[in-house]
């Protein structure tokens, strides 16, 4: 049977929504059949990401702590040296005199 003439036999508005309805089902069975279960996989990939990127934040953390700490450690050895430098100068200036 080809369209013309069920729409002869039946009308228009009843083809219509027989062809909507199975246009519906079809639509309802792809979302089913072939998101649903891709949706639920992209799900459990994207909690696998955010624990990774977490991770990463708090490696970030870390390393930041360890670089604040260095930075500390160089400018306290940079005021122990300048103040070994003055005595060793007053020393010297010490003994010119």
């Amino acid at each position: 049977m080809d369209v013309a003439s069920l729409i002869a036999d039946f009308g228009f508005p009843i083809v219509a929504v027989v062809g909507l309805g199975y246009f519906i089902y079809y639509v309802w069975k792809y979302i089913n059949n072939d998101i649903k279960p891709e949706l639920g996989k992209m799900h459990m990939e994207l909690i696998r990401v955010i624990d990774q990127f977490r991770m990463l934040d708090q490696d970030l953390i870390r390393l930041q702590q360890k670089v604040n700490v260095v930075l500390e450690y160089r400018a306290r050895q940079e005021v122990l040296e300048d103040a070994k430098e003055k005595e060793a100068l007053e020393k010297i200036e010490g003994k010119k005199k």
